[in-house]
């Protein structure tokens, strides 16, 4: 454990299983408080069970996609810690199975870009209060290679079209808090066994939590708005 990060906080959306679990594991042993943010409680709470049991962590119920929850957690939380210096935005859906951009419904490309792209800039409004009693907090936004130019598929047309307006988020969001000496990254964790990326993906989700994890411990704050994968900066 790291010493130089004992008494910090980090805060991971979806962070019960995949990418976001593994994340929560490598900030634990960094020496960091760690929350797990999930839809439910209990599937949070189920996660902390995987964890050693000396683990400092916190859970608390928070849908990306519900305002309400949203607010109702951030209220929660600030009723029990005084600041937080890491936000993992990390929820995410990929629902494009057997569509493509000609035939995409609405609702497929609502559902992506609410919990993709406007779940992440609501959590980020919300959790801001906290974020500013900092020092030299970090926002990490998990995107995708599919976020970006060169990277966009019309097979997977919802998926690569909220990542793109993540990444485009992330941009923004770095720049209205340049200010406020908080940095904000994108990250892309490559294609990872998942849930969602299925078995056949060739990376474990320690493999693809690194660079979140860097970007939270080592990274300077001078790059916030860039966009990473593996420790490096890609275009967007």
């Amino acid at each position: 454990m790291n010493s130089e990060f004992q008494g910090k906080r980090a805060l991971v959306t979806g962070g019960n299983k995949g990418i976001g679990f593994a994340i929560c594991q490598g900030l634990l042993q960094a020496g960091f408080e760690v929350i797990i943010a999930a839809r439910s409680l209990d599937k949070a709470k189920a996660a902390t069970q995987k964890l050693p049991a000396n683990s400092t962590v916190r859970v608390v119920k928070l849908d990306v996609t519900d305002d309400d929850s949203i607010h109702r957690a951030a209220e929660q939380l600030k009723q029990e810690i005084d600041s937080l210096d890491v936000l993992v935005n990390n929820a995410g859906v990929y629902q494009d199975q057997g569509v493509n951009i000609l035939n995409v419904s609405r609702s497929i490309l609502h559902q992506a870009m609410d919990t993709n792209t406007f779940g992440s800039i609501h959590v980020t409004q919300a959790f801001l209060p906290l974020l500013q009693k900092a020092t030299q907090a970090r926002v990490i936004n998990v995107s995708s290679g599919y976020g970006e130019l060169d990277g966009l598929s019309a097979d997977v047309p919802s998926y690569c079209l909220s990542k793109l307006a993540l990444n485009g988020a992330t941009i923004m969001l770095a720049e209205a808090l340049q200010s406020q000496g908080i940095a904000v990254y994108a990250m892309c964790p490559g294609w990872v066994k998942t849930d969602m990326g299925g078995e056949n993906a060739p990376r474990s989700p320690e493999q693809g939590a690194d660079t979140a994890i860097w970007l939270a411990t080592e990274a300077s704050l001078d790059m916030s708005g860039k966009f990473f994968r593996d420790r490096q900066e890609i275009s967007y």
